[in-house]
Formats: C-alpha cells, structure tokens, sequence
C-alpha cells in the first residue's frame, strides 16, 4: 500500500490525499460501506459502484469466521473472488465484537474467548490467529487485533486495556511480518491506538503505535458512549503524535456532522453501520438534514427525496412513495434508503476533497454541520 498526501487545509488539519493498493486507487478522505458478512445489506455491488461510488468497503473477520467460515473463503480464493467485489477491501479484527458481546466473552492475555451470537459455541481469538484468518480472507488492509475501551471505562480499567491492546499488537506484527499473503496481491496492516477518554493515555498510545512504523494507523475506541466533543479532544491529542505521511483511520464513526469534524481535525479514513442502519428504519441523511420517513408529515409530499441529492434515489422517488413504503413494511424501502445515505455519506466525504483542494474546506465545512444537523 502507498499513501500520497496531496493537498492540506490552511484553516484546519483536513487533507486529502489518495491510497494505492494492488485492487484500486482510494481518494481521501474516504467513507467506507460497512459490509460485515462479505455484502452491504440490500444493496448490489453495481449500486455500490455506480451510484453510491464506493471505492472500498468492510468486512468483519469475526462474522466471516463463523460464517461462511474460512474454509469456503479459502476454496473461493479470499473474499475478493468469494463476493465478487474487485476493488480494495478492508477487515476489522474482530475487536470491536469483544467489546459489543461483552457477556459472551472472557479476556485473557493469550486473547480473548467468545461465545457465537448464533449457536453459543466457543471461540478463541489471538493476536496470532486474528492475523491468519485475515490473511485467508484476503483483504487489502487488516486490522490488529485490540480491545475496544468502553467509553464509560475508569482510568485503571483504560490504562490496563490499553496496555493489553499494545502487548497484542507486537504479537500480530510479529505474526504478519512472519506470513505471507495467500493470493497475490499485498496486505497492509494498521494498529489501532487506544487509551479510552484520557488523553494522557491516547497520546502514549500514539505515540506507541507510530513507533512501529506501519504503513497506516487506526484510532479506535471512539464513539463507544462518550460525548462527540471528548472523541474530537482525542483525536486531537494523538493527531500531532500519528505520521504524516500515512493514513488515518477513525474506526466506527459517525454521523456526517462527526464525519466532517474528524476531517478538520487530520482523520483520512471512515466507516460506520448508521448510514445503512438507519436507512433501514427510516431515517435518511440529506445535505440539508435528517429525515424520518415515517413521519406524517411526508404523506402528501410528492417532490423527490432530494432533489439535488447525489443518488438516483433522490430524482426516481418521491417522499410520499417512500414514506408508503415504509408504513407497508416493503422492503424496497430499506434499500431505497440505503442507497440514498451511502450515496450522500460518499457525496459528503468527495465534496470534503473537493474544498480541501479548493482552499474553503473550513468555511464549507462549518456552514455543512449545521446543515447536516437539522431535523426536518
């Protein structure tokens, strides 16, 4: 992988710049669709290119693990050739799963030992195996394997889990440094820098994970509980620490107000659930605010979703059709507004670019969040 960065904001730390891996080209900054289980729900990876524009996505090492497991990813040639998806792929370690399926899981320095959400069987996961089984699914860049802080964690608790995730990262270096990639195109892998709400903790943290000189680096833990302006605080304590000329990664966020704060403040890389989450129980992210389509209000309202919207969601379709469809429980509903929040999740984070290069990133940026904030 290769980072370039190309252009920088005079008014904030935003930049832009674009990451080569052997499946494509990604320019930042850069949203990533979340596709947990090798797909994004109800959405066609024709839609992912086409319309939504999408020049990378997730998957989830946990989920893909259990199912469709690695034997048939193997026998498919990774992911890549199991899903059809040719350009670069992205694989979270599993970490956040310890965090979210906190009752069934034990924490142990040789890793961590999970129940299945599916079928209750048990699973160890190590820094050593979380490496292999992403190395099987073949994603462009993987993930180390850390524990993901709770944001309501004591200093105590953060400072131990933080060291615990840095113990755990040499271990996946030295496994990475030592295997090779299984199907002919290179593998990068990130640290992820911890340390909960302290910023004591999170600038040792950064400076820990600089310190192994990898070819990018993750800021996890945030948006696990704490409020929007501590997460800014944080990522404002390690951006100075984290390399330049490498990749930033904010894990699991956010909204597109936290989105273009992250970006004023150094971050390069997003993925989050809620534009398609959300989408999927009505609610739709517009450039002038947000929408629940379950509303009364929206019945009679026969003008398109949005009219200047990036999707062809927003031209083909008006409020009422979509409001009907909702109420009736179709569930052309839920890829209709899929469709539409990742297209504007990706309209957002290409027009960031756009003003970065321009030189009015800061004041587009400000008069953005306040509209992306509204209710309507």
């Amino acid at each position: 992988m290769k980072f370039d960065l190309q252009y920088t904001d005079g008014l904030s730390e935003a930049r832009a710049g674009k990451i080569t891996t052997d499946h494509g080209e990604i320019q930042t900054p850069i949203f990533m669709p979340v596709g947990t289980v090798g797909s994004v729900k109800g959405v066609h990876f024709r839609d992912l290119k086409e319309d939504i524009k999408a020049q990378i996505i997730l998957g989830n090492t946990y989920h893909l693990y259990l199912r469709p497991g690695m034997e048939v990813i193997k026998a498919a040639g990774g992911l890549h050739k199991f899903n059809g998806w040719d350009r670069p792929l992205l694989t979270d370690s599993g970490g956040y799963q310890v965090f979210s399926l906190s009752a069934n899981r034990k924490l142990k320095e040789h890793g961590a030992e999970i129940r299945s959400h599916l079928d209750g069987s048990k699973h160890i996961f190590t820094p050593e195996n979380v490496v292999d089984i992403q190395r099987t699914i073949g994603a462009d860049i993987i993930m180390a394997f850390d524990e993901c802080t709770p944001g309501t964690a004591d200093f105590k608790y953060a400072k131990n889990s933080m060291e615990l995730t840095h113990r755990w990262l040499q271990r996946g270096i030295t496994r990475f440094d030592e295997t090779d990639p299984h199907y002919g195109h290179s593998q990068t892998f990130f640290p992820i820098v911890q340390g909960g709400v302290y910023p004591e903790l999170r600038k040792q943290s950064a400076e820990f994970i600089a310190s192994m000189g990898r070819e990018g680096n993750a800021i996890g833990g945030l948006s696990v509980g704490e409020p929007a302006e501590v997460m800014y605080e944080m990522i404002e304590v390690v951006h100075p620490i984290l390399p330049k000329d490498k990749p930033r990664y904010l894990m699991g966020v956010g909204t597109p107000q936290n989105i273009l704060e992250a970006i004023a403040r150094g971050v390069d890389m997003f993925d989050c659930v809620m534009p398609s989450r959300n989408g999927r129980n009505g609610m739709l992210f517009t450039r002038n605010g947000i929408m629940n389509m379950k509303n009364e209000k929206w019945k009679n309202d026969f003008s398109p979703v949005d009219p200047d919207g990036p999707s062809y969601v927003d031209k083909h379709y008006t409020k009422a059709y979509l409001r009907h469809l909702f109420v009736s429980k179709e569930l052309l509903a839920m890829q209709i507004a899929s469709i539409h929040n990742l297209a504007f999740y990706l309209w957002l984070v290409t027009e960031a670019r756009k003003h970065i290069i321009e030189g009015d990133f800061t004041s587009w940026k400000n008069q953005m969040v306040k509209q992306v904030s509204t209710r309507l």
